[in-house]
C-alpha cells in the first residue's frame, strides 16, 4: 500500500534542500536557538520521515508558514525584521511580543490562533481557532505539558496547571487543576489524569 502522506513529505523534504539556500541567515540567526531546536523535536513527531533537527528546521522553515511565526517569535522582533520580510509567517497566527513561552511547542495549523497569555510552559499543544485572550483582570497562565483541541479559547487572568487536556470548542474562564481532561462552555473537569 502506498503511504501518500511519506511521499508528500518527500517532496517537501527534496524542495527544503534545493531551497535551503534561503535560509542561511535563518540558521546564521536562530540554529543554536535550544527552543527552537526543542520546537523542531517536538513538530518531527508528526512527520513520517526521520531527519536530523537542523534538516528538520529547514523542512518546518520551508513548508510550514506557522512554524516560521513561531521561529520569528523565538528569534525575537529586532533580528525577525531583517530576514522575516522574504519569507514571511502566517499573518493569521498570532503570537503575542509579550508571552513568556517554554520549549518544545507543537503547533498544527493553527490558523485564526492567537495566542496573548503571560505564560506558557513546556511541552505544549494548540491547534486551529485557539484563542489565548487578555481583559482587564490580567491574561491566562498556561502550564506544562498542556495540549489545547480546536477552537478552544481562554481569557482572563485564568491559570492551566500542568498535564491538562482541553477539549474541542471550550470556553475557559475558570482556572483548571493539574492532571486533569476539561472540556465544554463553560468548561468543567471531566476526568482526572493518573500521575504515572
Amino acid at each position: 500500500m502506498v503511504n501518500k502522506r511519506k511521499i508528500r513529505n518527500s517532496f517537501r523534504l527534496f524542495g527544503a534542500l534545493v531551497f535551503g539556500w534561503l535560509y542561511i541567515p535563518h540558521f546564521m540567526i536562530g540554529g543554536r536557538n535550544k527552543f527552537i531546536r526543542s520546537d523542531v523535536e517536538r513538530m518531527l513527531e508528526r512527520i513520517d520521515l526521520r531527519m536530523s533537527p537542523i534538516i528538520g528546521l529547514l523542512y518546518f522553515l520551508h513548508n510550514d508558514a506557522y512554524f516560521r511565526s513561531l521561529f520569528y517569535f523565538r528569534i525575537g522582533p529586532i533580528a525577525s525584521l531583517f530576514i522575516g520580510w522574504y519569507r514571511p509567517g502566517d499573518k493569521y497566527f498570532t503570537i503575542s511580543k509579550t508571552l513568556k513561552m517554554g520549549k518544545g511547542c507543537r503547533i498544527a495549523h493553527p490558523y485564526a490562533t492567537i495566542l496573548n497569555a503571560d505564560t506558557i510552559g513546556d511541552n505544549f499543544t494548540c491547534l486551529h481557532c485557539t484563542t489565548l485572550g487578555s481583559t482587564s483582570a490580567g491574561r491566562p497562565f498556561i502550564g506544562n505539558n498542556v495540549s489545547l483541541g480546536a477552537t478552544v479559547t481562554i481569557i482572563g487572568n485564568v491559570h492551566i496547571g500542568n498535564n491538562v487536556k482541553i477539549g474541542a470548542g471550550s470556553v475557559v474562564v475558570k482556572d483548571i487543576p493539574d492532571n486533569c481532561i476539561a472540556a465544554g462552555n463553560p468548561a468543567k473537569i471531566i476526568r482526572r489524569i493518573e500521575e504515572a
